[in-house]
């Protein structure tokens, strides 16, 4: 079955005149009926009542009609991604990097590598866990993904292998809690079995949250906390703080400005503060024409650092 017989009873379905129908598709009227007397010997059954004026459809012919819609706009959509991907050539590299690291990180890093013209800070993302950064990576719907990344061994079930990365940096996640009347930590670490601390979360299946958790895990002495709320973002987890809902974990570039006029201070001393680093991944096999020379680029920049 051709998809221009799909497209021709669409058409007659709008119409409802082989005619009129027949100069909308721009072939002689013997030929549009043709191709639909084909279409209906393909399908099994009558499609068109042709005894009624306006044309008709039967009953099949309606419930035909609604799948020819379907799948001729499926083949709409692949069409538009087959000539995207043909223009691959000229497209930038489409980076995907949660919220934090887009506004705190990559444009110094950016403009630090002349990297502006060629890179395209996929803003899609910034909410995405880390499942959705694998997945898009895999799917060509990004082409890099600039992540936090714990250090040490987390309990994380995650399918890396046709991964590669550079680690660009280091990071902190440090505790931070609104200040007091006298500038004291409204909220401090440990917390106590009577009063557990409340605390703004990250999301729980994100690698922040896993970060903290293993590096908590790590301490001698146990922490009491009270989750109130849990987020993707860094800044609403900042927000909620800064309102003094709670204490937080927060990457240390994050909190540089409201730590330094006043709104933020230190809910605890340097020992939970969680470190992480900075990582950036592609597809082993990834088909973008430019990202394998930028990769070399920085590959030869990152290991002689």
């Amino acid at each position: 079955m051709e998809i221009r017989w799909l497209e021709d009873f669409i058409v007659l379905a709008r119409e409802r005149h082989f005619s009129r129908a027949a100069d909308a598709q721009n072939v002689t009227q013997p030929t549009f009926s043709r191709r639909i007397k084909l279409l209906e010997e393909e399908m099994g059954t009558t499609l068109i009542n042709r005894q009624t004026l306006p044309l008709s459809l039967t009953p099949a012919g309606e419930e035909f009609l609604a799948l020819c819609e379907q799948i001729t706009e499926r083949v709409r959509l692949t069409r538009d991604r087959l000539q995207s991907i043909a223009t691959d050539e000229a497209r930038r590299i489409l980076l995907a990097a949660p919220q934090s690291l887009v506004s705190n990180f990559l444009p110094g890093w950016l403009e630090q590598h002349a990297l502006t013209p060629a890179i395209s800070p996929y803003l899609r993302a910034t909410s995405w866990l880390i499942g959705d950064y694998l997945h898009g990576l895999e799917r060509s719907e990004c082409d890099l993904a600039l992540l936090y990344w714990p250090r040490g061994r987390i309990a994380l079930d995650l399918e890396m292998s046709e991964l590669k990365y550079l680690s660009l940096g280091e990071e902190r996640l440090v505790p931070v809690s609104a200040p007091d009347a006298e500038g004291r930590s409204r909220f401090s670490l440990p917390g106590t079995r009577r009063q557990p601390q409340p605390l703004i979360a990250f999301h729980p299946r994100g690698l922040m949250a896993a970060a903290l958790e293993a590096h908590l895990g790590r301490q001698p002495a146990p922490v009491y906390l009270n989750t109130l709320n849990e987020s993707v973002q860094a800044t609403n987890i900042r927000e909620l703080v800064i309102q003094g809902y709670g204490l937080g974990w927060l990457p240390q570039r994050s909190v540089i400005t409201p730590m330094a006029n006043g709104e933020l201070v230190r809910a605890g001393d340097e020992r939970w503060d969680v470190p992480m680093d900075l990582r950036l991944y592609a597809r082993q096999d990834s088909r973008h024409p430019g990202l394998l020379g930028l990769w070399q680029q920085l590959e030869a920049t990152y290991s002689n650092a």
